[in-house]
């Protein structure tokens, strides 16, 4: 039988989630995030990707992502995971599959899902108990949004100039916004 199609809008936005084969370990080192970064941002500007949120766990992936008509979804993730696949069997002697499938994604249809879905990716690391505080938490873009330190994956939140009026007001009220925040997860849900 064969698959559904996925539904991927022209131009929108999605919560993108790809984990690795039976929750495998995709990230041994810091070298491998390092690899894995820097495709991201290979890729995303030859697909024309938008990325305002992601996280590297240790077992999945998950980004929140901005496409236009010139953007190409199926093709960003393909390159990207098969690029890191190559350099993970080399580097680990593997064989076999990496990732679990294809990967999941949901379109984000409202103003409050794109900022639960930033403040779940985000989290992440601390739901899993990795870190207390996500700005300890390297491979996110937290440390963007909520230091200040340069990112080049990221591309600035649509919400986040609206925070306050300076640089400084608004990583404070960022830092606020994510850590005193729940996030409602049962808008995000992606099955």
């Amino acid at each position: 039988m064969p698959r559904a199609p996925r539904l991927i809008p022209d131009d929108g936005f999605l919560h993108v989630i790809c984990r690795g084969n039976n929750r495998r370990k995709l990230f041994f080192y810091p070298r491998d995030y390092s690899a894995y970064y820097s495709y991201v941002i290979q890729f995303k500007i030859k697909e024309a990707i938008k990325i305002f949120h992601y996280c590297f766990m240790p077992n999945h992936i998950h980004f929140l992502i901005g496409l236009n008509k010139d953007s190409c979804l199926s093709r960003f993730m393909k390159r990207l995971n098969l690029k890191y696949f190559y350099y993970y069997s080399k580097k680990h002697y593997y064989s076999g599959h990496l990732w679990s499938g294809r990967f999941k994604s949901k379109i984000i249809k409202w103003d409050e899902y794109f900022i639960q879905c930033g403040k779940y990716i985000e989290l992440n690391p601390v739901r899993a108990g990795l870190v207390d505080d996500p700005a300890d938490y390297p491979f996110s873009s937290y440390r963007y949004y909520g230091l200040g330190l340069a990112d080049k994956i990221v591309d600035e939140d649509l919400f986040y100039l609206g925070l306050a009026n300076t640089d400084e007001e608004r990583k404070l009220a960022y830092r606020k916004m994510i850590i005193s925040g729940i996030v409602n997860t049962d808008i995000l849900a992606v099955k």
